[in-house]
């Protein structure tokens, strides 16, 4: 079980996740781009791995907010290998990750197939 985040420090993380900062999402982008095809990961997992662990909704903002610039965005699920995302977004994710030979069980992928170990950011400089 994680340990509990302090609400104030919870707060500020958000906030500061809200601004923009080009170094972290090159290293967010980085990261993305090393899951390969017919793998997955999770925001929280991309977060960690590029050194900002807690900024999972920064990944989920960058995906959403910036072009994708080739990025495999239907890589990257929620924690439990659910798709995050609604109606005709979370269909086309679906279609994309089937396509690339990812199964569903049900809603979810079963992670312990799919995910993709991650390397820390310092390995991926």
């Amino acid at each position: 079980m994680r340990p509990a985040v302090p609400q104030n420090l919870k707060r500020r993380i958000l906030k500061d996740s809200l601004r923009k900062n080009e170094q972290r999402d090159t290293a967010f982008r980085r990261i993305i781009r090393s899951v390969p095809k017919g793998k997955v990961s999770t925001y929280g997992k991309i977060a960690a791995a590029a050194g900002y662990p807690l900024y999972h909704r920064a990944v989920a903002r960058l995906l959403r907010n910036a072009p994708l610039q080739g990025l495999p965005w239907q890589r990257i699920v929620g924690a439990g290998g659910e798709i995050k995302l609604r109606g005709e977004a979370a269909a086309e994710q679906r279609l994309r990750l089937e396509i690339e030979g990812v199964k569903f069980r049900g809603r979810r992928i079963d992670m312990k197939i799919y995910e993709h170990p991650l390397r820390s950011w310092e390995t991926l400089k």
